[in-house]
């Protein structure tokens, strides 16, 4: 069985957030930092799963996350090494907490890292 599927409502609408077993974000890999919603989230419960592990997860996020964005999993100080797919992306330009939203506000891209820009 496929991990993600996608179902409608009788009106055409998406039905996801109503379905506990299919994922609302996902984590490229147990251990990341950050996760991704596969569907606009809005502060509250939310559950997901790794890609490759398949492991479920169970978050409260306190921020709205588009769709592709990401949050964090983790609490994170000021500085840490943001981590997806298992390898660094950025760094924290502040701290973040568990379930917050993450973006250019609070992450450094680690492309820029070393940048003088």
């Amino acid at each position: 069985m496929p991990l993600l599927s996608v179902t409608t409502t009788d009106n055409g609408e998406d039905d996801r957030m109503s379905q506990p077993d299919v994922p609302q974000f996902l984590l490229h890999q147990d251990g990341d930092d950050v996760a991704v919603a596969v569907l606009d989230l809005v502060p509250g419960a939310v559950r997901g799963a790794s890609v490759k592990e398949r492991t479920w997860y169970d978050v409260v996020i306190s921020d709205p996350v588009p769709l592709g964005h990401k949050f964090a999993m983790v609490d994170m100080p000021e500085g840490h090494v943001v981590r997806k797919y298992g390898l660094p992306i950025g760094a924290t330009t502040r701290a973040v907490t568990r379930g917050e939203y993450v973006h250019t506000h609070n992450v450094r891209s680690v492309r820029w890292l070393t940048s003088r820009a």
